[in-house]
C-alpha cells in the first residue's frame, strides 16, 4: 500500500500551488505553471507599454500565431477556430445563434454540465422547442450504455445533440466519435462541450466532424484563466453568428473570411490567456519523456494512472466495484458516495456538502457534490503532473475515517 503523504511529485515545483494543500481538483479550474504565468506577465507588460499600437498593429498577428499552434494541437484548421474566454461562452455562442422553431427538439443527457443544460433549456423555452433528457446510468458497464440511450431519444423533430466529451460530475470520457457519426446519420448536428478534453485527450476535430466543438485551454492545457476555443465546421460558419456583434459586421477587408472578421474582435479584453497557449503546449509537452517523442502521450498516461489507482483505493474503502470501465476514464475519476443521511442537510451545490468541508479542514481539495440529485452524491478526483500517489492515500484514509464515524 502506498504511504499517505501530502507531498506532490517532483513536477510540483513547476506550479505555484500552496504546498500546504493536497490539491486533487485540477479539473474544476485548472492550475497554471509558473513559466506560463511569467509569459502572461510579459504579454500584459507589452500590451500596457503601448496599448494602441499593440491592439491595432500587433495583436491580430499574435493571436493568429496562437490560434495556429492551437489548431495543430487539436487537429483543426485555424480558420475554423474562434478564441473565447471559456467553454460556456462557446456553448452560448452556438445556441443563441440557432434558429429553432416550435416543436424542434434538442437531446442531451442527465450527465450534462449544469451551465450547458441551463443554456439549452433557456434557448429551447424561448423558441418553443423541447429538450429530451436521456437518462444514462452511473455506474455503467460500457460506452454502449450511452450510445444506445442517446440514439433511442432521436425523433424526426430532433435538431441538435448537445453532449459532453468528458462529463463533469461523473468524470466519464464519452464515445464522442460514435455519437457524432450516428447523429449525422440521423440528420442531427452535434454541439460538443469539450470543456475538459484539450490536454486530457488527443483531439482531431477535423476528423471528428462535429458541427461545433468548444473546449477550455485553462483546464488541462494549463493556460491562464479565460482561455478557450470554439471550433465551427466550415459549412456552418455562415449560420453561426458571433455572440457579440462588433466592428467586423461591416468590415470591408477581403483578406479574411466574413466569419473571421466577425468572430475575432468582439470588444476589448485581456488577450494574454490566449497568447499563452503556445507556451503552455511547450511546457506541458516537455514534462515527461516519451518513446515516440510526444510528451503529451506520456503526461496523459501518467495522469490516467494516478486517477485509476486512486479510484481503486477509494472503491476498496467504500466496498464498491469500479463504476465505469477504464476505457472511459481520462484524468478525472468519480466514485459514488453513501447517500446523505437523514439527519444531515442535503446540499444542493458541490461546495456545500459537509464532507467537502471536512476534507477542506484537513487541507484536501477534492470534489464532493450531489449527483444526480440529493441525497445521492459523488466524489471526484483529478490527476495532474504535480500529484503523487501518497496524496490519494491520504484522501482514502480520511474517507475511511469519515465512514467509520457514520
Amino acid at each position: 500500500m502506498t504511504g499517505a503523504d501530502r507531498t506532490g511529485s517532483v513536477h510540483a515545483r513547476h506550479w505555484t500551488l500552496d504546498p500546504d494543500w493536497v490539491f486533487l481538483n485540477h479539473g474544476s479550474f485548472g492550475a497554471c505553471p509558473r513559466a506560463v504565468l511569467e509569459e502572461q506577465n510579459e504579454w500584459r507588460a507589452r500590451f500596457e507599454a503601448q496599448p494602441v499600437r499593440f491592439v491595432v498593429r500587433e495583436l491580430e498577428a499574435a493571436l493568429d500565431g496562437a490560434r495556429a499552434d492551437l489548431a495543430r494541437f487539436v487537429g483543426a484548421d485555424p480558420d475554423d477556430l474562434v478564441l473565447v474566454p471559456n467553454a460556456t461562452t462557446g456553448v452560448n455562442w452556438v445556441l443563441r445563434g440557432m434558429e429553432l422553431a416550435p416543436g424542434d427538439e434538442i437531446v442531451l443527457s442527465n450527465h450534462e454540465y449544469n451551465a450547458t443544460a441551463n443554456a439549452v433549456r433557456f434557448v429551447a423555452e424561448r423558441a418553443g422547442a423541447s429538450v429530451r433528457e436521456v437518462r444514462v446510468p452511473f455506474p455503467l458497464a460500457s460506452e454502449d450504455d450511452v450510445v444506445e440511450r442517446v440514439m433511442a431519444a432521436f425523433t424526426e423533430r430532433t435538431r441538435l445533440l448537445v453532449c459532453d466529451h468528458v462529463t463533469s460530475m461523473t468524470g466519464l470520457v464519452l464515445p464522442i466519435a460514435r455519437l457524432v457519426a450516428l447523429a449525422r446519420e440521423h440528420g442531427v448536428e452535434t454541439l460538443v462541450d469539450g470543456a475538459h478534453a484539450p490536454g486530457m485527450l488527443p483531439l482531431d476535430l477535423q476528423a471528428l466532424g462535429a458541427g461545433w466543438y468548444t473546449g477550455n485551454c485553462h483546464k488541462w492545457l494549463c493556460t491562464p484563466k479565460g482561455s478557450a476555443f470554439l471550433h465551427v465546421r466550415r459549412d456552418l460558419q455562415d449560420a453561426t453568428p458571433p455572440l457579440v456583434t462588433s466592428h467586423g459586421r461591416n468590415a470591408t477587408r477581403t483578406d479574411r473570411s466574413r466569419f473571421r472578421l466577425e468572430a475575432d474582435w468582439t470588444g476589448t479584453c485581456d488577450p494574454s490567456p490566449w497568447l499563452c497557449i503556445p507556451r503552455a503546449i511547450d511546457v506541458l509537452g516537455g514534462l515527461f519523456d516519451s518513446p515516440d517523442g510526444d510528451g503529451f502521450d506520456a503526461l496523459r498516461a501518467h495522469n490516467k494512472g494516478l486517477v485509476l489507482g486512486a479510484r481503486e483505493r477509494l472503491c476498496a474503502v467504500l466496498g464498491i466495484e469500479a463504476p465505469a470501465p477504464e476505457s472511459m476514464i481520462g484524468s478525472i475519476a468519480t466514485v459514488p458516495l453513501p447517500d446523505v443521511a437523514d439527519d444531515e442537510p442535503a446540499p444542493s451545490e458541490p461546495w456545500l456538502d459537509p464532507l467537502y468541508d471536512r476534507f477542506g479542514a484537513r487541507r484536501i481539495e477534492v470534489v464532493v457534490g450531489p449527483w444526480p440529485a440529493p441525497p445521492k452524491r459523488v466524489l471526484r478526483v483529478s490527476g495532474q503532473a504535480y500529484n503523487a500517489p501518497g496524496q490519494y492515500e491520504l484522501l482514502a484514509r480520511e474517507l475511511a475515517a469519515w465512514l467509520a464515524e457514520r
